[in-house]
């Protein structure tokens, strides 16, 4: 279990002041990029932020259950493995995916939001449900 209390440190806020996040736990993440840009309309950057999220998977510090990446936000059912915590995990995801969307783009400055949403999956809730919520954004969204 790790304990996010060090306010100082860069990316922390205090919001996540005092959060634990677990070794085999499930979380449902979700963030959004700068001023609800809808950076992930073109396919290549999308694809780019599922590197970004598979590299966590081959490094061993995440296992994908279910995601979505909508226009302007991500949704991402995960669990972790205990070698990170759950904000280092979801950073290292938002800088490399940023570093090289802005790299191919010739873009430059912020694409993610501050900080991200999680919630700690209990271990009574119904994970498959969960899982058909996530990918169905899309069509209560109207884009499918």
């Amino acid at each position: 279990m790790t304990r996010i209390t060090d306010y100082r440190r860069k990316g922390t806020s205090r919001v996540r002041a005092g959060r634990y996040t677990e070794a085999n736990r499930i979380y449902h993440v979700i963030t959004s990029t700068q001023d609800r840009s809808p950076v992930f309309r073109l396919l290549q950057n999308g694809r780019l932020l599922v590197r970004a999220m598979r590299q966590e998977q081959e490094s061993n510090h995440a296992i994908t259950l279910a995601f979505v990446i909508m226009p302007d936000h991500l949704h991402w059912l995960l669990q972790l493995t205990g070698k990170r915590s759950l904000e280092l995990c979801i950073n290292a995801v938002k800088s490399g995916s940023a570093r090289e969307i802005n790299r191919l783009s010739g873009r430059s400055g912020k694409l993610w939001q501050k900080g991200f949403y999680d919630r700690a999956i209990r271990y009574d809730d119904d994970l498959v449900a969960i899982a058909r919520y996530i990918v169905a954004n899309p069509v209560r969204a109207g884009i499918v």
